[in-house]
């Protein structure tokens, strides 16, 4: 069964989150990313709190901006630094005194989970990664592939102060289209009832939503913009020491493969597992295959 909490946290922000398993058992966190909100985690969450699975308590946030969660008008809000201290103070009252068995996050809620094991590992014992692209290969990719820029050139459309209204019209058209398959059609999984889902998240408004793009320099520089090219990170930043799984759809047309080049490097324990056929919306796409690939996950030794 899933439920649903409001959780307030110490600095202010309440996340609203689906839970599901008992309270006091090792405890998977799982981030969602845009334009989408924890819903999409329900059918991991159930698999995972289930005692033949490991029984674990699962939980997954709407992150701040997203749904019922708070959602500040400032867009510095939405800085890196404030989403990390979300997350820090999320696991604090999931694991009061202990780590978290596994962070498991896609696409933005990726960029958080990537953030919190440089800066803080000792709140993790795993990591599991779906099409997020590592900070450092993302920015020698937005630096220096012409291929990469160009995929991601909608971000710089997200963070033009009519992104929402825009988003919002036509019952969410240009929203809906962003899960459309290559030959443009929308895909198999996005039935009416998963439809209903995201419209009824999206209601609740977008301005939290684009506000993450609106924040991050991480975006394909142009014309009066460096955007990337003006930032340097220090190796400092980059390095991730807990056990990592990175499960990658090949198919993602935002997020290229050239994101995979270089991951060793920064993640010493790294288990990449590339998925053919799968695009950025891996965990509706393939639900069984990435509940596999995480339990196998869970279940290898450190």
């Amino acid at each position: 069964m899933i439920s649903t909490q409001d959780l307030a946290l110490p600095h202010g922000i309440t996340l609203q989150c689906r839970v599901s398993g008992v309270a006091g058992r090792p405890t998977l966190i799982f981030l969602h990313g845009f334009p989408e909100g924890a819903f999409i985690w329900d059918a991991l969450l159930l698999h995972f709190s289930r005692p033949e699975n490991g029984g674990y308590r699962c939980v997954a946030p709407n992150l701040r901006g997203f749904g019922a969660s708070s959602s500040p008008a400032d867009v510095a809000a939405y800085r890196a630094k404030y989403l990390v201290q979300d997350l820090v103070a999320l696991i604090a009252a999931e694991c009061p005194g202990g780590a978290l068995e596994c962070l498991v996050a896609h696409d933005w809620g990726g960029a958080v989970a990537w953030n919190l094991a440089n800066q803080q590992p000792q709140l993790l014992k795993r990591l599991a990664i779906f099409n997020s692209p590592h900070p450092g290969a993302f920015l020698r990719e937005l630096q220096h592939n012409p291929a990469q820029q160009v995929a991601s050139q909608y971000m710089h459309f997200l963070c033009r102060p009519d992104a929402e209204a825009l988003l919002a019209e036509d019952d969410f058209r240009r929203l809906f289209a962003f899960f459309n398959t290559r030959d443009g059609k929308a895909p198999d999984w996005l039935t009416p009832a998963v439809r209903a889902q995201y419209r009824d998240l999206w209601q609740r408004g977008l301005t939290g939503a684009c506000n993450y793009y609106r924040a991050s320099p991480l975006r394909p520089p142009r014309a009066g913009d460096p955007a990337a090219q003006a930032i340097t990170l220090p190796e400092s930043m980059l390095t991730v020491d807990v056990p990592t799984l990175v499960l990658w759809g090949m198919d993602d047309p935002a997020l290229l493969p050239g994101l995979l080049d270089g991951l060793p490097g920064w993640v010493p324990q790294l288990q990449l597992q590339r998925v053919e056929g799968a695009s950025h919306w891996i965990v509706h796409e393939h639900p069984e295959r990435v509940a596999k690939e995480l339990q196998r996950f869970l279940q290898s030794k450190q």
